[in-house]
This record gives structure tokens, C-alpha cells and sequence, in this order.
């Protein structure tokens, strides 16, 4: 079955990790690399984030999918941005090398083509560490340590359930899908258009809403019944403490973003300037 955003379990230094310290790492990182275009800098991130991913022992036919899907969204983003904002790369960096002229305002530079390629490092460097995020972190682990430093467990545990309830809609899609094909609706890719397969999928989506809105109600009332959230405070089976790792970790990302800060006011600013 197709992952999307799924747990995945493997005995890694990644996995032992608490849930509040990747979410803290997470955020760390990510604030790192969205306020900096720093080259070197990103380059270094995207080879550590390569580098996280193969210690947390994952595999890219794990989350092939999720990768499509990223790889999509980074040739649209790159995509557009060409398309709305030809010159761009040349009225920020304050230079302009002329590769060659395709049509009109569309010309490609030495310049745009380096902005377009960081970019791409800032996907790169930041993708990498979001998935693991997601999938090195038990769900009802990382709801007891958001409870741990602070957040409500109600809120905790909604954000618990909400990662628990998508493998749960990626099976119930697939068993819909199934039913759907035994009863005639072709959707293989070699015997039909893109078009049909679109307009099938998109009657999958009554069936699977009216069955999420079933499982949902019967959650709900399952934990009306427990007395959910009549208590200040509740206990967490599968809380821990942070370890030595966990805080070596937050000091480290920490270090990455008071480093990213620290070249920004170095460099006079957040791009890095090759032309000048």
C-alpha cells in the first residue's frame, strides 16, 4: 500500500529520539533554512538531511509517493516562479549574464538560473528532515511529550489522533478503490486515460468522507463515554524524558540556526552573491 505520512517503524538513533525534540529540531531547522539563501549553508544542510535520513534507516521505496509528490510541487514552484518573474534572479543579485533568450521578457541568466538552484536547496535541505519528522515519530509518543513541555493534552491528543487517522484513510481509500474496480470501474493506468482515472477517483471521495465522518462520531463517543478531557491533567502510557541525545540534538539545531543568522548579518544580508 501507498505511504503517505505514515509512521515507520526501525530500530534507529532517529527513532529513539522523543517527539518534542524532533518537533523542536524540526522547527529549528526549518527557521534555518527559510531565513537564509546562504549557498554554502544550504548546501551543508541538505547533505546533513541526507545524511539524518540514512541513519534513521529509511528507504525511498518507504515513501516513494510522498517524494512524487514533493518532486511535483518543486518543478511547479521553480516552474512559476520563471514564468512570473523571468529577471528576477538579476535585479536581486544586481547583475545580469545573458545564457540565452527563449522568447520576449523570457530570458535565461546565470543569475536566475542560481536563484532557482537555491531554491531547490531550500526544499532539499528542508523536505529531507519534514519526512523524517513524520516518520521516525509515534504518534501517541509525540502526543505525551507535547503534554510534557507544555501544550494541553487536549490539543496533544488531537494531533495524535490526526497522524493515527492517516494510514486509516490511505486503507480506507484503497479498500473503496478495490470495491469500486470489482464492480467494473477501471482504474489502471494501462487501460484507461488520465481523465477517467481522475473522475473515479473522485467517487471514491463521497464513500471515503461518509465513512470518515462514521469513524469520527464513533471516536468522539468513545471518549465522551472515558470522560475525556473532565480532568486538568492526565497520565501518558508511553511518556519519556528527555535524554542526553534528545537535548544534544536541540543544541545542534540550534547551533545551525544561530549559524544561519550569524552569515546573514556576515554576508550584509540573505543572499549569497557569487557575481559580485
Amino acid at each position: 500500500m501507498t505511504n503517505l505520512f505514515n509512521y515507520i517503524d526501525r530500530p534507529s538513533p532517529i527513532h529513539r529520539l522523543t517527539g518534542a525534540s524532533k518537533l523542536l529540531c524540526l522547527l529549528l531547522w526549518s527557521l534555518a533554512a527559510m531565513t537564509s539563501f546562504y549557498t554554502p549553508l544550504l548546501i551543508g544542510m541538505t547533505v546533513a538531511s541526507f545524511v539524518l535520513f540514512r541513519i534513521a534507516k529509511l528507504k525511498i521505496r518507504d515513501i516513494s509517493f510522498t517524494l512524487s509528490l514533493m518532486g511535483v510541487y518543486v518543478l511547479l514552484n521553480n516552474l512559476l516562479i520563471f514564468l512570473f518573474s523571468p529577471d528576477h534572479g538579476s535585479n536581486l543579485y544586481g547583475h545580469e549574464t545573458i545564457l540565452f533568450r527563449i522568447a520576449g521578457p523570457y530570458v535565461v541568466t546565470a543569475e536566475q538560473l542560481f536563484y532557482h538552484l537555491n531554491v531547490i536547496l531550500k526544499n532539499a535541505c528542508t523536505i529531507p528532515i519534514v519526512l523524517l519528522f513524520v516518520c521516525t515519530t509515534n504518534p501517541s509518543e509525540f502526543a505525551a511529550s507535547l503534554n510534557r513541555i507544555g501544550v494541553s493534552y487536549k490539543i496533544s491528543y488531537a494531533v495524535a489522533l490526526a497522524l493515527r487517522y492517516i494510514p486509516d484513510i490511505q486503507r480506507e481509500y484503497r479498500d473503496i478503490s478495490l470495491a469500486q474496480q470489482a464492480r467494473g470501474v477501471e482504474m489502471s493506468s494501462k487501460k484507461t486515460s488520465v481523465i477517467k482515472r481522475l473522475k473515479a477517483a473522485g467517487a471514491i471521495l463521497i464513500p471515503l468522507i461518509l465513512s470518515s465522518m462514521e469513524r469520527i462520531e464513533t471516536i468522539s463517543n468513545a471518549m465522551e463515554l472515558r470522560g475525556f478531557g473532565k480532568n486538568q491533567k492526565r497520565s501518558w502510557y508511553m511518556g519519556r524524558k528527555f535524554s542526553r541525545m534528545d537535548i544534544l540534538s536541540i543544541v545542534i539545531c540550534l547551533l545551525v540556526m544561530l549559524l544561519s543568522f550569524a552569515l546573514t548579518a556576515w554576508n550584509g544580508g540573505r543572499y549569497y552573491n557569487p557575481f559580485i
